[in-house]
């Protein structure tokens, strides 16, 4: 026999599961309403924030003594920082300076020591900026720590905040991690130690001895990105490799004329690559003996070692117009559309 509920049950379950949804479609509105709310009033905190802190923040950037400060409120600290360190961001030296000493009159290198050791993501991001910006020696452990997290974007972050305290010893120190880190990213890494080559540029070639052959060619590579240069005897030894990936990456860092020999031997290469990377390179710092190596490379089978090998012709300071009427005259089909092509491209310029 079927059993059937009775027609009252499923007025009920349609009442209270309708009485639950508008119910949470209220809640969603009253917490909607909060959320604005409270923007508003953090909107209504920082302007209020930027009438009072403005004014005497730039007094402090164009060095103007700065007497008593009125009290910074620790619900403020972290809207102050913010509204430091977009200034900060615009200027240099001694106005930078300037602004360094008010922050830690206000306490702000202490807060944000605070934030990096318990704050959000957000709050640590911070922190590390204003801990840059103002060298501070204190917070040294806590940002190598923080250099060596997984985290991509704050550890790259307290690298930077690092050399700008300390560049030598930043390099001393975290040079073989930076070998090693293949999710930093090389424009970031670049604007990191643009001004701070000479503490690393020795550091990072010891440092290189140390990778493991798997780690060697991605090192390299970061070198040549970093425009670092290696010593002379180091960088021949990666060119003498047996690794394909090592010699790659040892030609794109191979622009001194002590290395020039080593350079050649690489156009016989069985590698395409190989071969591309050795014309470029010679084309930097080849002679007029290397003519006739470059017009043989404008039959290879590959059409950028071909277009490589154009260029580096045509940028020879000593051919004369006879020899590039020749090139462009020449037997060999490739040969002479690869040189045309380059020389229209050169003239479009």
């Amino acid at each position: 026999m079927d059993y059937k509920l009775p027609s009252d049950v499923y007025l009920q379950v349609a009442f209270w599961t309708g009485a639950g949804a508008l119910v949470l479609t209220m809640l969603v509105g009253l917490e909607i309403i909060r959320l604005r709310l409270s923007m508003r009033r953090v909107q209504r905190r920082e302007q209020e924030l930027t009438l009072k802190w403005r004014p005497l923040l730039n007094a402090a950037i164009a060095g103007e003594p700065v007497g008593n400060l009125p009290a910074l409120l620790r619900r403020d600290g972290l809207l102050f920082i913010k509204l430091w360190l977009h200034l900060q961001q615009a200027v240099r030296g001694e106005a930078s300076e300037g602004l360094n000493g008010m922050a830690r009159r206000l306490g702000c290198d202490k807060l944000a020591r605070e934030l990096l050791a318990g704050g959000n993501r957000a709050e640590k991001l911070l922190a590390i900026l204003a801990l840059g910006h103002m060298r501070d020696q204190q917070s040294w452990a806590a940002l190598a720590r923080t250099a060596h997290s997984a985290d991509s974007a704050s550890s790259v972050h307290a690298l930077w905040a690092l050399v700008q305290t300390d560049a030598a010893r930043a390099a001393h120190e975290m040079a073989p991690h930076l070998l090693r880190r293949v999710d930093w990213p090389l424009s970031q890494l670049a604007n990191i130690l643009q001004n701070a080559r000479a503490e690393w540029q020795p550091v990072l070639a010891e440092a290189l001895a140390r990778v493991t052959p798997a780690e060697l060619p991605h090192a390299l590579r970061l070198l040549a990105a970093l425009r670092m240069d290696l010593p002379l005897v180091q960088l021949r030894s990666h060119l003498a490799s047996n690794d394909q990936e090592v010699v790659l990456a040892a030609l794109r860092m191979s622009h001194v004329p002590g290395a020039v020999d080593d350079v050649r031997r690489h156009l016989a290469s069985e590698d395409w690559r190989v071969r591309l990377q050795a014309v470029r390179a010679l084309g930097e710092m080849g002679d007029l003996s290397d003519v006739a190596r470059f017009r043989g490379l404008l039959s290879d089978p590959q059409w950028w070692v071909r277009y490589r090998a154009a260029q580096a012709l045509l940028a020879l300071p000593f051919l004369t117009q006879e020899e590039l009427a020749e090139l462009r005259n020449a037997g060999d089909r490739y040969a002479a559309d690869m040189i045309a092509q380059v020389t229209a491209e050169l003239e479009a310029a």
